[in-house]
This record gives structure tokens, C-alpha cells and sequence, in this order.
């Protein structure tokens, strides 16, 4: 008889301990699957909402004088001649290293206009990458402007200008209308007009030329003062600063959840290797009349330690295997209950040859001393059993 076929009878003649066996191995196996699967979504889910929080990046042209202001009061009373960057050398962003870890870059122009003989700032954006950084925008009167002759306002400076949304102005003698008006922000587009990135740079008289650029970064796998620096050496004309500390706090935010669920993996696989342990030991203990044939009628102690490995390594492949199809299961019911509108990432296949190897190298590993001491037992003392 091949040493398999007698492990499979032995699996067969013991259902109920195997299954007990297996059971262990499917929960342990499963709640590690659910943890990394629901973590895996959070992680994504996280770094969408906090990319969404704004520019971590800021790029502006060097200048050799020192800024005159703080907390918005400007006290210099003098306009520096600042240099502004050219809009046709931003494509370069996206050519380095790091490219990757770039989601939105965010070109700006400033310049001041006059609006019903008041002198009011105005910035051109391109819209649809100034909406996707800036997601507070959406909490607004009316609808983004769709065309170059339309301005969005700032709440303060609707406010200063007597004007609402579907109004009529002229901006340094050009005509446009107001398509919509901030909510209150408290950042500086409070008490801006802001326009169609070409339309303003066709008002200020300075076509191609970009005053600021905001860029949008995750960066989980590299430091960020790398893609700084990445981007410095790309534009030599151009101060280029991190914000260091929000990139941190989004990489904190999800390596706690990492942590966390590392954490409890571990615990849950060292109770199941207990619990595997026991069941192995339990039944090399009961079979110690059919261990002592075994070795009387010439089987090696190999022989022995092979037929108990054996039931481990196919008990660790079904229990993985049903592990992780139950820890997918569970952490798709879980997602939407855990992140509100939360999609649930999908099934990893790598994670699937991961949880059955987990569960082949928990179930021989738990099962290798209770193998090793039915190798060693005395076939006479096994056969005084009888």
C-alpha cells in the first residue's frame, strides 16, 4: 500500500477530526484574507480622499526678495517684477522618475483687474484639474464656468462687488458673466475672480506664462523630498516645496491600518497553529495501536513521519483554499458596512497562492513534532496498547 493512500484512508476514517482540523485552518486562513482584502480597499479608499485634499507640491518662479506679508496682510507696498514660468515646459512633470506618484498638476495665472473701479485679483485655472484638487469647490452657487467667457467668484469678492451668480461685469473692460460663487473657504480664492486659465492670460497680456503650479503627490513608496527634487532639476528656474507634513500624515494614516491588520494576522495564525498542533497530537495519541502495526510490520520511522505530513499538506491545501474564498466573501459583505459608499477591491489572485501557502506551511509546521514523535515511538510499547 503507498504511503498516500493510507493518509487519505486516515482522512476519510476521521471526518470529524479533519474537519475540525480544517475548520481552524479556513478561520484562521479566512480572517487574515479579510483583514489584508478590507485593509487593501481602506488603503485605497484613504489615499483617494486625502489626494483630494489638495496640493502637497507647490512650484513658483525664483525670486530674490523676500515676501512682505503674513497671515494675507500685506505690509510692502511695492510690486516686485516677478518672473513667471512658461506653460509649455510643464509636460516635463509628468517625463520624471516619479512620475507615477503625480496625480493632478494644477497651472495658475495671476494678475490684477479692474472691477467696477475696484482692484480685484484674478486667477486663471484650468478647471478641470483645479476642481479634481480642490474638492471643497463643489460647495458652490451655480455651475463651473464652461466657457472662457464665464468667471467663477470668490464669496468675499461677490460679496465686495455687489454681484451674484448670472450677473453681468466687466473685467478690465472685458464683458463676462458669473457662472457661479464659493462658499466661504477662508483660503485666498475667498477674495478672487477666477477665469479660464487662456482666457485670463489673454486678459492679463500674458499669453503662455503660468505664475504658480499646484501639483497633487501621493507618494507611499518613495520620499517626497525626492520627487521635489525630481522636479526641481526638471524647471532650475523654479522654487519647488514639499508640503512635507501632509504627505506624512497620509502615509501614517495608512500604515496604522497596515500595522493593525498585521498585528491581528499574526495573533490569528499563532492560534491557529495551536489549534492544528492539538488536533495533530490528539490524533497521533489515538493511533498509537495503528502506529505500533505500522512500525512491527517494517515501516520506517520516514515512513511514519511521511504518512502524517501527508494528511497536513492536503488538510492545509483545502483549508486554504476555503479560506480564502471565505475571506473574499466576508470582506465584500464588510467593505460597504466599514467605508461608506466603499467598492470592495476585488480578488487577489496573489494573495490567494499566499493564504494556501500560509495554510500548507501552518498545518506541516504545527504537524511536524506530532509526526516526529509517532516516527519515534517504540513499536513495543505502541503494541502493549493492544
Amino acid at each position: 500500500m503507498k504511503l498516500h493512500n493510507i493518509s487519505f484512508s486516515n482522512i476519510r476514517r476521521r471526518k470529524g477530526r479533519m474537519l475540525f482540523l480544517v475548520l481552524g485552518l479556513v478561520i484562521g486562513i479566512s480572517t487574515v484574507v479579510t483583514l489584508l482584502s478590507v485593509t487593501d480597499t481602506m488603503t485605497r479608499d484613504i489615499e483617494a480622499k486625502l489626494n483630494q485634499f489638495g496640493a502637497n507640491i507647490v512650484m513658483v518662479p525664483k525670486t530674490e526678495n523676500l515676501a512682505l506679508n503674513y497671515g494675507g496682510i500685506d505690509v510692502g507696498g511695492v510690486n516686485y517684477n516677478v518672473p513667471e514660468l512658461e506653460e509649455a515646459k510643464l509636460t516635463e512633470i509628468r517625463t520624471i522618475q516619479n512620475s507615477k506618484n503625480i496625480s493632478i498638476v494644477a497651472p495658475k495665472i495671476l494678475g490684477p483687474v479692474i472691477i467696477n473701479e475696484k482692484r480685484v485679483l484674478m486667477m486663471g485655472v484650468r478647471f478641470e484639474e483645479e476642481i479634481a484638487l480642490k474638492t471643497w469647490w463643489h460647495k458652490s452657487e451655480g455651475v463651473f464656468p464652461q466657457k472662457e467667457n464665464e468667471v467663477m467668484l470668490g464669496s468675499e469678492a461677490a460679496a465686495r462687488l455687489g454681484v451674484k451668480t448670472g450677473d453681468s461685469l466687466l473685467v478690465s473692460g472685458t464683458p463676462f458673466q458669473v457662472a457661479a460663487v464659493l462658499s466661504p473657504t477662508g483660503a485666498s480664492e475667498d477674495n478672487t475672480v477666477i477665469a479660464e486659465l487662456g482666457a485670463a492670460q489673454r486678459l492679463l497680456g500674458k499669453e503662455g506664462k503660468i505664475s504658480m503650479v499646484e501639483i497633487s503627490a501621493f507618494c507611499q513608496g518613495c520620499p517626497i523630498s525626492e520627487l521635489t527634487l525630481q522636479i526641481a532639476e526638471k524647471f532650475p528656474e523654479a522654487k519647488v516645496t514639499a508640503m512635507k507634513q501632509a504627505v506624512l500624515s497620509k502615509m501614517q494614516s495608512i500604515e496604522m491600518f497596515q500595522s493593525f491588520s498585521f498585528g491581528v494576522s499574526v495573533i490569528v495564525i499563532l492560534i491557529g497553529s495551536l489549534l492544528v498542533f492539538v488536533t495533530m497530537m490528539g490524533s497521533v495519541n489515538e493511533r498509537t495501536r495503528e502506529i505500533g502495526i505500522f512500525r512491527a510490520i517494517g515501516f520506517r520511522q520516514s515512513h511514519v513521519m511521511q504518512i502524517i505530513l501527508l494528511e497536513a499538506l492536503l488538510l492545509g491545501i483545502i483549508g486554504g483554499i476555503l479560506g480564502f474564498a471565505a475571506g473574499n466573501l466576508t470582506a465584500w459583505g464588510l467593505v460597504p458596512m466599514i467605508i461608506k459608499d466603499g467598492t470592495f477591491a476585488g480578488i487577489d489572485l496573489r494573495l490567494g497562492a499566499v493564504s494556501i501557502l500560509m495554510a500548507v506551511a501552518l498545518s506541516l509546521l504545527a504537524s511536524l513534532y506530532p509526526a516526529f514523535k509517532a516516527g519515534n515511538m517504540d513499536p513495543s510499547e505502541a503494541l502493549r496498547a493492544l
